[in-house]
């Protein structure tokens, strides 16, 4: 069974939506590991800091189901698509890895290329699984978070000061 690593961010009632996702996600595939909570900037547009954290769970559904239920899970929370690509969210989970899948189907692309792209993302995914391997590059988590500091690409975020239950 492959083990999935999605990404979940709030800046709106961050705490309410991510405490809810992460419990309907137990609810739908038991036990979860966790990353620590990280307190990021809104990128590309002005607003309040982001909570983003990442999970990683079990799970046989394909890829295109979970990405069906992670878009149910954001519209219960409220979350309304159609608007710009870069504002307020109440609950963003996004699909990073589907175990060492490489998929290009339309708008699902695994991995999911914000792995190298955003700290939000990278941060929390090097510390809940350093020794995880990228399926295109090989590299470790760990290692691509290192090389993104060394570059200057990526500065860490402070841990927040919230953990979810």
């Amino acid at each position: 069974m492959p083990r999935v690593y999605v990404s979940i961010g709030s800046n709106i009632e961050r705490t309410r939506h991510i405490q809810a996702a992460i419990d309907a996600l137990r609810a739908r595939f038991g036990p979860l590991a966790l990353s620590p909570v990280y307190e990021t900037a809104a990128v590309g547009f002005a607003g309040q800091p982001f909570y983003n954290l990442v999970a990683a769970f079990d799970s046989d559904l394909p890829p295109a189901a979970l990405d069906a239920l992670f878009k149910e899970l954001e519209a219960a929370a409220g979350r309304v698509r159609g608007g710009e690509k870069f504002a307020p969210r109440t609950l963003d989970v996004d699909l990073l890895l589907w175990g060492d899948a490489v998929l290009d189907e339309g708008p699902l692309r695994l991995p999911r290329d914000e792995i190298e792209r955003y700290a939000f993302v990278l941060q929390p995914l090097a510390e809940l699984a350093p020794d995880l391997r990228h399926p295109l590059s090989g590299e470790t988590m760990a290692e691509l978070w290192r090389r993104a500091q060394a570059e200057g690409r990526m500065a860490p975020a402070p841990r927040a000061h919230w953990q979810p239950a």
